[in-house]
């Protein structure tokens, strides 16, 4: 008689043998934390190791070999100090070597093991002869059963997890395949021919061949994007239901406002700023994506919509996701709205002020003198209150989850504010449409006459010398220059200790007689520093990538990006952004030590300073996770699914319209509710 697993699919995946602690924060990282995670995370690409007798073997074949296993050791070479155990292993046709890196403890293991099946890539030995590196493998027992070879998985990892350790926890997962209820409704998934979820969820990490595996690919991209549907659907329903307060279009009040700014709207800006106008005067909430490239003018609409709510008596908040950004939307604030409103006030908040600044900014926002409340997650603390909040914006929208803008939204009381997200990351329309389907979507694909496009280089090292050549005759030319020191891996104290060394090395060797200033996510002085770069007090500021370089400064001409292959293509451009803010030409230089196919890739940077160009590449060649940051895989797999094929996005989203005109509540879909208040959730966790 079969007995039910210890765990459920709502279970965290510690409940699963052999999952430490530590395994589960790393796998949190891949937005893997219950078992329902991990069996929903298929594998993204198939190795195929076909058997063969060792005499067949040719170098770069992917193969899996039996035989008996000899001349184990362990040793340590001599040069590069590498921990090694070899072994010989031995069929009636021939012989090829084995080799473990960095583990040891294996030669005691393999000692005890006669027969041997091992899979991996065959690879020459430069002693001749042929050899596999680390190559799975297994003890061939009595039954002579050998699982590894055939078809075998490769899933999403971060440092210290292997594929085939996430094989076997979801081995013993599987055993919960039937538990999993159907989210699509019947009719839809009988009308587009998809498996049903159990069988899919089998295949996905199972199949006979790869022709399984695709159709089981097919009903979850599917099913992706529709779960992602209804949720938005759902919730632009749920918020439909909500009243806001109107905000009436206001002639007087836009040409004030322009007659301020000191410059003309571009065409984009004029109608993402009409767009948002007629969303204002409903009595529906607003609920809109403002995205623009670098440098397009997002802030100069938000800016307008916030004139256009002050003069209907109603307040602003903008909440930012770090305090350099919020101080900088603080400044821009000011510029355009209070010199030709008087009687409007822009007001920071942020946890690091001083305790009496702070309960004055408080009282300012809690009688109404305060017209605009600039911030951080500090807006959303329970002791912010609003006389009237009409318009609430979120800058870089995915930054924050779902929870924290409720809270934000949550600060207008009875009535629900207007709501306007804005990303400076330019995303293919597609995306947007799969990750941001609960928004209305503007764009300003446009920059403001007068920018001089931005002269993009891919530095070389025979060439690093003329690049600092390039910086400081800037320097001397009276412009400053920022140096972006590149990602060494997922550890910020990792990071800081390299950028300290990186800038310790161009103060003492490269620019012993210029102004250097450092940067970084664990600077307490790290806004104090960058006040006094934007002042010119430095020429040269040296800075990690985990911090928002987002300070403009119309005065820096040379962005320099060491390791540039590090980054994604939108990455790299929202760096670049960072220059170019003047009539001044500016440059950008990619210092890159990689091969030939990397510097392929940042040759695109150097060919188009158009920022949705970019991104779409980045999209199909390092997935949306690079674009976007890290998000939820399903999320991702919809993206790319959606980006692959348009007509998916349709016919998912219809479905989801007609299940939810039927059953606004999904009362009758109980298993499609779940998983829609899974997603809602999951969005949440920022």
């Amino acid at each position: 008689m079969l007995t039910r697993p210890r765990f459920n699919l709502d279970s965290p995946v510690t409940a699963l043998n052999g999952v430490r602690d530590s395994d589960a924060r790393r796998l949190a990282k891949l937005g893997i934390r219950t078992v329902r995670d991990l069996l929903l995370a298929r594998p993204h690409e198939w190795d195929h190791f076909e058997p063969s007798p060792i005499a067949w073997l040719r170098a770069g074949q992917q193969a899996m070999v039996v035989g008996v296993v000899g001349n184990v050791q362990a040793r340590q070479t001599s040069r590069q100090r590498l921990k090694l155990t070899e072994a010989t292993l031995t069929d009636k046709s021939g012989a090829v070597s084995l080799v473990w890196f960095h583990q040891p403890y294996l030669a005691a293991t393999l000692k005890r093991v006669h027969r041997l099946a091992v899979a991996g890539e065959v690879r020459s030995s430069r002693y001749g002869g042929l050899q596999m590196f680390n190559p799975r493998f297994e003890e061939v027992g009595a039954d002579g059963a050998i699982r590894i070879g055939g078809l075998t998985p490769r899933y999403h990892l971060v440092e210290g997890l292997s594929s085939a350790r996430v094989q076997q926890w979801v081995a013993e997962a599987l055993a919960l395949v039937d538990d999993f209820e159907e989210t699509l409704p019947e009719d839809v998934r009988l009308r587009h021919g998809l498996l049903p979820i159990a069988e899919a969820v089998k295949l996905s990490h199972a199949p006979p061949a790869l022709p399984d595996f695709r159709k089981a690919v097919q009903r979850f991209e599917f099913a992706d994007v529709f779960e992602l549907q209804a949720a938005f659907l759902w919730l632009r329903r749920r918020q439909s239901g909500e009243a806001a307060t109107p905000i009436p279009y206001r002639q007087e009040v836009i040409d004030r406002f322009k007659g301020g700014l000191g410059f003309e709207l571009t065409n984009a800006q004029r109608r993402a700023t009409w767009e948002i106008f007629q969303d204002l005067e409903k009595e529906i909430p607003m609920n809109r994506l403002l995205n623009g490239d670098v440098g397009s003018g997002k802030t100069a609409v938000a800016a307008a919509a916030a004139a256009m709510a002050h003069a209907a008596g109603l307040q602003t908040v903008v909440m930012a996701p770090t305090e350099i950004l919020a101080r900088q939307h603080l400044h821009k604030f000011r510029a355009y709205l209070e010199t030709s409103f008087p009687d409007l006030t822009v007001e920071l908040l942020v946890s690091g002020q001083p305790a009496a600044e702070r309960r004055r900014v408080l009282t300012a926002a809690a009688s109404g003198h305060c017209a605009v409340l600039v911030g951080t997650h500090a807006l959303i603390e329970e002791a912010v209150q609003l006389a009237r909040l009409g318009l609430a914006v979120v800058d870089e929208q995915h930054r924050f989850g779902t929870r924290q803008r409720e809270l934000l939204r949550a600060k207008a009381g009875d009535a629900r504010p207007h709501f306007l997200a804005m990303t400076a990351t330019p995303i293919p329309r597609s995306l947007a449409l799969v990750l941001y389907g609960d928004l209305a979507l503007s764009v300003i694909a446009e920059l403001p006459p007068g920018r001089r496009p931005v002269t993009t280089e891919v530095v070389t090292p025979p060439e690093r010398d003329r690049a600092y050549a390039l910086v400081r005759r800037e320097v001397q030319s009276g412009r400053q220059a920022f140096v972006i020191c590149p990602l060494v891996e997922e550890s910020e104290k990792l990071e800081v200790k390299a950028a300290t060394a990186e800038f310790e090395r161009l103060q003492k060797v490269v620019f012993p007689d210029l102004r250097l200033a450092l940067v970084h996510g664990r600077l307490k002085e790290k806004d104090e520093v960058m006040a006094a770069f934007r002042n010119h007090d430095a020429d040269v500021l040296v800075a990690t990538p985990v911090i928002e370089v987002g300070v403009d400064v119309p005065n820096a001409t040379v962005m320099l990006i060491e390791g540039a292959e590090r980054f994604g293509l939108a990455q790299l451009h929202q760096f670049r952004g960072r220059v170019g803010r003047s009539d001044h030409q500016s440059y950008c230089l990619l210092l890159t030590d990689s091969e030939e196919q990397t510097v392929h890739r940042l040759d695109l940077m150097s060919q188009t300073n158009d920022g949705f160009r970019l991104a779409e590449a980045d999209l199909r060649m390092r997935g949306a996770g690079e674009l976007l940051g890290t998000r939820q895989h399903g999320d991702v797999d919809a993206a790319m699914a959606a980006l692959q094929q348009p007509a998916l996005i349709d016919a998912a989203r219809a479905e989801a319209e007609m299940v939810l005109a039927e059953d606004p509540e999904l009362a009758r879909h109980p298993a499609l509710r779940a998983a829609v208040e899974r997603r809602l959730e999951q969005t949440s966790v920022s």
